[in-house]
């Protein structure tokens, strides 16, 4: 018969249910934090070398792997960044910051 009408009429529906569902979701996430954006590498470096090198969760051995790596201004927040990424760590984001199950459990070991 070569109709495609109902076809048409169901892509264009299916379309415009998309678009508004991408509408809704988009407007549910959160704005992108600028510091994260901008500092996301450094971040990562300090909270891997902390668990490499099996350093205790202080601030100070924070501040000082990351004062290298990022301005004086936002030393501050950054570290307090690291700091909530340190505890939130768990064998499910290793990979996020490169490390091995290995180097994880040993780092929570000489945490205890």
């Amino acid at each position: 018969m070569n109709r495609i009408e109902l076809l048409s009429d169901v892509f264009v529906w299916a379309y415009e249910r998309s678009c508004q569902r991408y509408t809704v979701l988009k407007d549910a996430l959160p704005e992108p934090d600028p510091l994260r954006l901008r500092y996301g590498a450094a971040l990562k470096e300090v909270v891997s070398a902390m668990v490499r090198n099996t350093r205790p969760l202080q601030r100070e051995a924070i501040r000082e792997l990351a004062a290298p790596l990022v301005e004086v201004d936002d030393l501050t927040a950054i570290v307090a960044m690291a700091v909530n990424e340190l505890h939130h760590l768990h064998e499910g984001n290793l990979a996020c910051y490169g490390l091995r199950l290995s180097e994880f459990k040993e780092w929570q070991h000489t945490r205890r």
